[in-house]
């Protein structure tokens, strides 16, 4: 496979193959079920591709000679497909708890549905029939993310058909976990001690994150591939520190990121009043007074640019940023070590690292 492009033209192609087969279904519901189709392919379309990447590299380097074996390839390119479906079902959600109203630098689901509800002049309320539809179609994302799945497993041996299915339902699992322990940080932070924060901020980085974005896909792709307790082992060793580096960039973007790149309004994870580890690490380092103004800003979805920037410069002068800078190195350090001691053939080792360094230095 001649990697990243090629994978990701076959992952393209599986997933709009398997949406049109569902949109036949749609289509025998009514018309009405056209938006669900159109708005599904919309976010299923491009992307960073990171978690099929991981699931390719996790097979890849277990399956067999050459890490590109014709046999099973079928299989990981459906299960990665599913891990994508799995990720815009977990946008779409998370869009709406967030009350974030753009996705990759366009409407999220919720409000283009409530953009079709103002333009065809329906009755009621424009952001609750977005709200309401958009978590339709996340749920409904997340029904065919393990439809497709098991397309995938249906010939593959019974051994690794079940552990990648049990690795798929953890991850499942611990992201909607870590997706819960993410919003009663927001709410609930006050509740516990001042030592504690970093902490918990970790904990939801671990698990909303860190697992289901690098983690998990290696381990499926792994499982899926056949490989040993000692080979899937070695892969979770090297994912885990680099979902947690993967996911302290994207909390760095989340503050610093330039709208124009990240499809994301600047500052938007302090709008939202995200409890990051970036926050655990800045407020320690405040004064009484400027710590009460900071928690008085933090979260408001009012803020203008002035006192954004005004929150970045803290979190910035604080020392916070080189601190998360120094943990991502840190965490890519850990990764990269774990892969000398794992066996891997040099083609994988060296597309592990390849990929590393584009998950913690990218830009978006």
């Amino acid at each position: 496979m001649s990697e990243t492009a090629n994978l990701h033209d076959l992952v393209q192609s599986r997933i709009d193959n398997f949406l049109s087969s569902r949109e036949s279904i749609l289509a025998q519901v009514g018309a009405d079920l056209e938006p669900f189709s159109s708005f599904s392919r919309e976010f299923l379309s491009g992307g960073k591709r990171f978690r099929a990447s991981f699931c390719y590299w996790g097979w890849a380097s277990v399956a067999g000679p050459g890490n590109a074996p014709e046999n099973g390839l079928d299989a990981m390119v459906s299960l990665a497909g599913a891990l994508e479906l799995f990720h815009a079902a977990a946008l779409v959600h998370d869009d709406i708890i967030d009350n974030s109203d753009t996705r990759r630098g366009a409407p999220a689901a919720h409000k283009r549905f409530e953009s079709l509800h103002l333009s065809s002049g329906w009755d009621g309320d424009g952001d609750g029939y977005g709200r309401a539809a958009a978590i339709l179609l996340g749920d409904l994302l997340l029904g065919w993310s393990d439809e497709l799945l098991d397309e995938g497993l249906a010939a593959v041996a019974p051994e690794a058909r079940l552990a990648t299915r049990a690795e798929f339902i953890r991850m499942r699992t611990e992201v909607t976990a870590g997706q819960y322990l993410d919003i009663l940080e927001e709410r609930a932070w006050r509740a516990h001690p001042e030592e504690d924060q970093l902490a918990r901020a970790r904990q939801v980085l671990i698990f909303k994150s860190a697992k289901y974005s690098v983690e998990s896909p290696l381990a499926m792709g792994a499982l899926l591939g056949g490989g040993t307790e000692t080979q899937v082992a070695s892969l979770r060793a090297f994912g885990l520190p680099l979902g947690i580096a993967f996911q302290l960039r994207d909390d760095l973007l989340g503050v610093f990121g330039d709208a124009a790149v990240t499809g994301k309004p600047s500052g938007d994870d302090l709008l939202e009043g995200k409890r990051t580890v970036l926050v655990a690490l800045t407020r320690p380092t405040l004064p009484k007074a400027a710590r009460r103004i900071f928690d008085e800003l933090l979260g408001d979805p009012t803020l203008d640019a002035e006192q954004i920037a005004s929150l970045q410069a803290t979190i910035r002068d604080s020392g916070a940023v080189d601190e998360v800078e120094a943990m991502i190195a840190d965490n890519l350090g850990r990764a990269n070590a774990a892969l000398d001691g794992a066996g891997l053939s040099d083609e994988a080792t060296n597309g592990l690292r390849s990929l590393a360094d584009a998950v913690v230095r990218r830009n978006y």
